[in-house]
């Protein structure tokens, strides 16, 4: 079977790389709208203590719908295409940034930033200057959770006209034709692996080594 997967892309490499290119597309942009929201909100509600709470909580209200669910309540307001599927996996991306964001500015030291206020450091240089770097590794844990929930989640995609690898699941389950769907579910397999590695070796590079085990 590995081997008519192989064959397929072969037979039809065009398609495979287009498939593949939408559905990274779709999963970087997906990423990177939900940090720009999430890390700075989070950071904004860390250090309120009633408001921060609400958040978490809705947040977490937020991670227990299905990304199939998330897909199927944007399709009626947005349609169908590339742009509802990016705002569905927007959303599906939210959750954990924003409740890591919050958790990871939360658990900052308190003694090191009385220090730093201590040595006259601005609000702004103890932001940059301590509370980042040292909640940087968990921040970098959510978006490390979201990678891969949102590479996951694009397969889904298929279903409202997203485009990407999704396409060739969902033919390969309706035509029952195991090597095509084989073709899209290897590379979201590796794609998923490799995010999760990629951005577990930077949540180390960005942990300060004080704080290494």
């Amino acid at each position: 079977m590995l081997a008519d997967a192989s064959n397929y892309v072969l037979a039809h490499p065009a398609q495979f790389y287009r498939a593949l290119g939408v559905h990274v597309a779709l999963s970087a942009s997906a990423l990177l709208i939900a940090a720009l929201i999430c890390i700075p909100a989070g950071i904004a509600v860390a250090r309120r203590n009633g408001l921060s709470l609400a958040v978490v909580n809705a947040a977490n209200v937020g991670r227990t719908l299905p990304s199939l669910a998330v897909l199927a309540l944007v399709m009626p307001i947005l349609g169908t295409g590339f742009t509802p599927a990016l705002f569905a996996l927007t959303l599906i991306a939210l959750p954990p940034i924003v409740t890591h964001t919050i958790v990871g500015m939360r658990g900052v030291d308190a003694d090191a930033v009385d220090a730093a206020i201590g040595m006259g450091m601005t609000r702004a240089a103890l932001l940059w200057h301590v509370e980042l770097p040292m909640a940087m590794p968990v921040i970098f844990a959510g978006l490390r959770t979201a990678a891969v929930q949102i590479i996951s989640g694009a397969v889904l995609a298929a279903f409202i006209g997203g485009g990407g690898l999704g396409d060739f699941i969902t033919a390969g389950i309706a035509m029952m034709a195991v090597p095509q769907l084989l073709v899209g579910a290897i590379p979201v397999a590796l794609l998923a692996l490799g995010t999760d590695f990629l951005f577990g070796a930077l949540q180390r590079r960005m942990t300060p080594q004080g704080l290494r085990a």
